[in-house]
């Protein structure tokens, strides 16, 4: 699966990955779409599916270049440093946009959807009665997750380890949102608000030479909690991309039509017109997250008003979302014909 790439090809392969990192950043989008829709998500998948026990065992030997090799490191190492940008810059101006301009940022994230499930409907390649069975169980089972109702905080390392596995999935599973996952599974705030916030204060204190910490027995437990849940995200993103190649080698087709499916089963998580529930404290307090944004609980949606600008505005940025991915769809195509 590995490709020879052009300057040019890596730099657009830097981009990829920091819109992905830019999609994994909202609870309710898939970076796994991008990678779908732009072209290199089976490559993806089989490079993460080459990080196994001769990939270990080339690593601990010092045979580094040919670890790199085997793991498609190249393509893997690009991706990754998109992502690392976007989490310092694309992912700030979103922060920012969202913020402010709320409804118009769904109501694009809903016309990028719409036009990716578009474009990979249009070019699978066979249609049948098996095949529209698994697009409607993958629809039936995205609208399912989009509107359960979150459980409690659990702290169980086992719980907290199986949560690592599924907040990686946003990258695997086009259509799937990790971070919204997270959010269902009550533990959005445990793991992405209350352990990083540890971590950053355990950094802050030993780089000022104060190791009281270690006598900070809760200070410890959220430690404990974020190396669990570290490497079950690790395992889930081995597992789970084994897992994709397997069945993406065996059944492709139904693989596809799942996918297609799911896509359009997510469209209820990130519909435009809604309101956010916040995540409360034990005394009624909103809960602030380490960047200073609002705790996300859940969405109360609705069905907009037509009398309302807004919602027009809103329609106008939905139908630019579409143009967007159908461009960038049309270019990647284009590319790879010449």
């Amino acid at each position: 699966m590995q490709q020879t790439r052009t300057f040019t090809d890596k730099l657009f392969l830097v981009l990829k990955g920091l819109a992905m990192g830019a999609a994994n950043k909202v609870p309710g989008v898939s970076g796994g779409v991008v990678a779908f829709v732009a072209g290199f998500y089976e490559e993806f998948i089989y490079s993460l599916q080459k990080v196994n026990l001769k990939a270990f065992k080339l690593l601990i030997s010092g045979r580094f270049g040919s670890f790199a090799q085997y793991i498609n490191g190249k393509f893997l190492g690009l991706l990754i440093l998109g992502m690392l940008i976007s989490y310092f810059s694309v992912s700030k101006v979103l922060d920012y946009l969202i913020v402010h301009y709320e409804l118009y940022v769904w109501a694009a994230f809903f016309g990028m959807i719409i036009g990716s499930i578009y474009y990979i409907s249009k070019d699978f390649e066979e249609w049948s009665k098996r095949s529209i069975l698994f697009v409607l169980a993958g629809i039936l089972l995205g609208v399912a997750i989009s509107f359960l109702e979150p459980a409690k905080q659990n702290d169980n390392l086992w719980f907290v380890f199986f949560c690592g596995i599924i907040s990686v999935s946003g990258m695997t599973l086009p259509g799937l949102s990790g971070s919204f996952i997270l959010i269902l599974l009550g533990n959005y705030v445990l793991l992405l608000v209350d352990s990083v916030n540890a971590l950053y204060d355990t950094v802050a204190d030993i780089l000022s030479w104060n190791f009281s910490f270690t006598n900070n027995g809760e200070r410890l437990r959220l430690l404990q909690v974020l190396v669990v849940f570290s490497l079950g995200s690790l395992a889930g993103l081995v597992s789970l991309s084994h897992l994709l190649g397997y069945v993406l080698k065996h059944y492709k087709n139904d693989t596809f039509a799942v996918i297609i499916g799911f896509i359009t089963g997510s469209l209820g998580v990130v519909w435009p017109w809604k309101e956010e529930i916040f995540k409360k404290g034990d005394f009624g307090n909103i809960l602030i997250d380490s960047q200073g944004n609002k705790v996300i609980d859940n969405y109360d949606r609705y069905f907009p008003d037509f009398t309302n600008i807004e919602t027009w505005i809103a329609i106008f940025f939905i139908l630019v979302g579409i143009l967007i991915v159908l461009a960038l769809a049309w270019y990647e195509k284009k590319a790879k014909k010449a």
